[in-house]
């Protein structure tokens, strides 16, 4: 219990200290040629500014074509100006996807972010390549390594020259930005600060973001305060862990008899939840346009929840977090 309010006592401080108003945080609404853009937050030291929401690139791979482009058209028509995917997402499915109904009308709009699961430099260099003609694009805004999954992945992705790679393709316009990936271990993101401590190689960090992570291996205890100390835009994912959040998940075959939401939380609490914390974008992956529209109505709606009202809802929850079972894509091996 003392570790616990020690670390309620330091959440709450990191928020108090960042606050995401729109005065602080975000930034004036603004409209381009498709219509009202949604609110914009800053994205770390790069001087850009993101939609506070993104659309997932995972969904996009795996749902039916017709649902993965009206999903990438609710989302332009919504005001979303972020995409993510990843060479991984479906093969490749993802980025072909928007390559073919994304980039080639609506490249000047968006900020791009595609990512590489490589443990080499070779590798690495390859999935590069392959992103850039999958999605029809001659730079990313935003190229990150992918899904590091433990310290030891850390160190061997390095000494396998993963960085220096990134490095020439940002010398060579090819990328504009650089990032890191993961969801299963904080204290792989924590081994990556520590490795490129001396260096400004990061712009962005991606990791999940949720009701239940502070009371279970937490990346927001662990990893938001060093990241944010170096001033690295974060990422927000699994903020509804991976839809578990929910009694049923068919493609994951999962089922619960007493679901997050609606018995605890409501969609709106747990998005709030996140936004009300000091990150750039919650990407959100759906794999149907009434889905994106949903989350599209809740930004837009967004206001920041208090303290009081943020502890609140970790408290309630607490239990259900603590057993490991809805956030399951963590792995506790340091």
């Amino acid at each position: 219990m003392a570790d616990r309010r020690t670390f309620l006592k330091s959440l709450a401080g990191l928020t108090a200290g960042l606050t995401v108003s729109s005065a602080a945080f975000g930034k004036n609404s603004e409209s381009d040629r498709l219509g009202e853009v949604l609110p914009k937050r800053k994205f770390g030291g790069t001087g850009e500014y993101v939609t506070m929401l993104g659309t997932g690139g995972f969904h996009v791979g795996w749902t039916t074509e017709r649902d993965a482009q009206e999903v990438i058209e609710a989302s332009l028509e919504g005001g979303v100006r972020f995409f993510d995917t990843a060479e991984s997402y479906s093969k490749g499915v993802s980025e072909e996807r928007y390559g073919k109904y994304l980039t080639p009308k609506y490249r000047d709009l968006i900020f791009l972010m595609t990512k590489t699961t490589g443990p080499d430099a070779k590798t690495v260099q390859e999935h590069l390549d392959g992103s850039l003609k999958r999605l029809k694009v001659d730079q990313i805004d935003l190229y990150q390594v992918h899904a590091i999954r433990t310290p030891q992945d850390v160190d061997d992705r390095i000494s396998n020259g993963v960085l220096e790679v990134l490095l020439k393709a940002k010398e060579q316009g090819k990328i504009k930005y650089i990032g890191f990936t993961g969801h299963q271990n904080p204290f792989a993101h924590t081994r990556m600060l520590e490795q490129t401590e001396k260096s400004d190689l990061f712009d962005g960090i991606l990791m999940p973001v949720n009701v239940l992570d502070p009371s279970y291996f937490s990346f927001t205890e662990n990893v938001m305060p060093k990241a944010l100390d170096r001033n690295l835009g974060i990422l927000a994912i699994k903020s509804l862990a991976d839809g578990r959040f929910f009694a049923k998940k068919e493609r994951a075959n999962w089922t619960s008899d007493d679901p997050i939401i609606p018995n605890y939380l409501s969609i709106k609490e747990a998005l709030y939840f996140v936004w009300s914390l000091p990150v750039s974008v919650l990407i959100s992956g759906n794999e149907n346009a009434t889905f994106m529209r949903e989350k599209i109505a809740l930004a837009r709606s967004f206001s920041k929840y208090s303290e009081e009202q943020r502890m609140a809802l970790i408290e309630k929850v607490k239990d259900i977090a603590l057993t490991g079972k809805v956030e399951y894509f963590k792995r506790q091996e340091a």
